[in-house]
């Protein structure tokens, strides 16, 4: 407001406005919105101020109103709110439209219950952002290994989230850097790079559980995520070697045992075969000696009736199986000492090569052959009625 406004006094003094006129007016404008009768607006006098009071008291009413009104908030499904009295914990209200006393008798916190909130151990926002002070764990075979992983959790308890930790998603990410470095520590380093990942994530998660339960911070583990498990940059050639190198040993194993389902069941087999035909010989000289046995006992009780002829019949029997498989005949004349010599093995020898050549010629020397072959057949039995 500049120095000749004609609301200040005495424009050569230049001193203040008069604060009784300018109640009257502000007083007069409520008056009249409100229906009411105003000052007369005369600049020149020094009347009291009318209606001051009541126009006081509206305007406290609607700034109580104001206040009042402060205190409404709703509640969706998914959310709790957490009311507050001078600080401290009063009451959780469900989802709907909601009222407390308002600022600063209550305030209200309003918690998401069904939000996914996640921590990262291990590395911050991409694996190749590592913390190695988070992600550097020492197994039970005195090995270092390299762990990232995620952990996902909801809230099952808004008061506690809020009161009995200061830093709960902090909290959260200690405990599960305490439960992983545990199950780390009780664990092999290949049982936790390969086949026992899984088990590693899921004892992990129930460790972290029971430590959140413990300290009552109102969370709920939902799923432990294991982005990499690796041994540490620095030996990872090395690591890569022995990894090779136990394959190969996998590899060799797995031909050995194989070689050896094929060669086992095989050598069992021939073993059985051999069993199986020497038991079968077994019986054959069982049941030859009580055959010879048997025909034994006969013999003796023809020997017992006729000594001689059934002596004969024995040499003629033994010497029909001796010279049965003999390719010689000898043959002894009566008359003179000279013996005949038959190459019978010669002469069969012979016959099959004539028989062989035979398939080969036309009928007709088939015919001529045969005819010779007879002749001589013929002229051997004549030598041997001669010798007779």
């Amino acid at each position: 407001m500049g120095s000749n406004d004609p609301q200040w006094g005495n424009k050569n003094s230049g001193g203040p406005p008069d604060l009784e006129e300018l109640l009257r007016k502000l007083n007069g404008k409520i008056a009249a919105l409100m229906g009411g009768k105003g000052g007369n607006g005369k600049s020149g006098g020094k009347e009291p101020v009318k209606g001051f009071g009541p126009g006081i008291g509206l305007i406290a009413v609607i700034a109580v109103l104001i206040w009042m009104g402060s205190g409404f908030y709703i509640v969706d499904a998914s959310q709790r709110g957490v009311v507050l009295r001078f600080g401290k914990y009063l009451e959780a209200t469900q989802p709907g439209p909601r009222w407390h006393l308002p600022f600063p008798i209550e305030t209200v916190e309003i918690v998401n219950l069904s939000q996914v909130r996640t921590v990262e151990v291990g590395y911050r926002d991409n694996v190749k952002n590592k913390m190695l002070k988070e992600s550097l764990m020492l197994t039970d075979d005195e090995n270092i290994i390299d762990i990232q992983f995620a952990v996902q959790y909801f809230l099952k308890d808004p008061a506690e989230y809020l009161f009995n930790n200061r830093m709960p998603d902090e909290n959260v990410r200690q405990a599960a850097e305490t439960a992983i470095r545990e199950v780390v520590g009780k664990s092999k380093m290949d049982f936790v790079l390969y086949e026992g990942r899984e088990q590693v994530a899921a004892a992990a998660t129930k460790l972290m559980q029971e430590i959140l339960d413990r300290y009552k911070s109102g969370i709920l583990i939902s799923k432990l995520t294991m982005q990499n498990a690796q041994p540490p940059e620095q030996v990872q050639a090395a690591f890569d070697d022995a990894v090779k190198a136990g394959q190969d040993r996998e590899r060799q194993k797995n031909e050995g045992q194989a070689y050896a389902n094929d060669v086992v069941p095989r050598a069992s087999g021939t073993a059985a075969r051999l069993i199986q035909e020497a038991e079968g010989y077994k019986q054959s000289v069982i049941a030859n000696a009580e055959g010879d046995a048997s025909r034994f006992k006969q013999i003796l009780v023809e020997y017992e009736k006729a000594p001689a002829v059934t002596r004969e019949r024995m040499y003629l029997d033994m010497m029909q199986q001796v010279m049965g498989n003999v390719s010689k005949v000898m043959i002894d004349q009566k008359n003179s000492n000279n013996l005949l010599y038959l190459p019978l093995d010669k002469l069969i020898e012979s016959t099959r090569a004539t028989g062989a050549a035979v398939d080969a010629l036309p009928a007709t020397s088939q015919s001529s052959d045969n005819t010779a072959a007879q002749r001589a057949r013929d002229s051997l039995l004549g030598r041997d009625r001669e010798a007779r």
